[in-house]
């Protein structure tokens, strides 16, 4: 950022400033934030949530979106690593309002943002049904999905199926670790 401003943004402000400059912000309802690059791994799970879901939803009304377009929620600007969308939107379209299911992949960096921050976020979103967090060093994560006025968490595991009925489709959790070099585990001795 060029300027320092110490009072919080206004989102219509943010949009307008964020539109100039050439790498890419969240904002999280006060300020930009930057998006950092990633590892190898984040890219590769980013990659095959993508090709799985994709591969799903061909020719059905749903759409896989990956993290170049922004969504709104709860008044903040994210770039998940990926979503769906059900909507017919125009492909010039460069912020979606109404995602159905959120994807992020872990990082050391953004855990906390994305465990506690954004899932607030998504919950207080009512389009959002299911939202997955995913591990880089372990297969698995944890998902939110709504059930009624309750937000659930589950624990995903590598024989997990994940399941979701409001894009109609299911998919394995080990599907998203294809080519991802994951250390085993260490066992504990009693």
């Amino acid at each position: 950022m060029s300027a320092v401003k110490h009072e919080p943004w206004l989102l219509a402000e943010f949009l307008d400033w964020e539109e100039r400059q050439p790498a890419k912000y969240e904002f999280d309802g006060f300020r930009p934030v930057a998006m950092m690059g990633g590892t190898l791994a984040h890219g590769y799970i980013q990659r095959n949530i993508g090709a799985a879901l994709d591969g799903c939803l061909r020719d059905r009304p749903c759409q896989f979106v990956g993290s170049d377009v922004k969504i709104e929620v709860a008044g903040r600007i994210r770039y998940p690593d990926g979503f769906v969308i059900c909507t017919p939107l125009p492909q010039t379209t460069t912020i979606v309002r109404d995602p159905i299911v959120i994807f992020e992949v872990l990082s050391a960096s953004t855990a906390s943002t994305d465990i506690v921050t954004k899932n607030s976020e998504y919950a207080a979103t009512p389009s959002v049904q299911r939202y997955v967090m995913l591990a880089q060093d372990r297969i698995g994560g944890t998902m939110f999905e709504r059930v009624g006025s309750d937000w659930v968490g589950h624990v995903l595991v590598a024989d997990t199926i994940l399941r979701m009925p409001e894009i109609g489709i299911e998919v394995p959790v080990i599907e998203f670790y294809r080519g991802v070099e994951i250390a085993p585990e260490e066992t504990e001795e009693a």
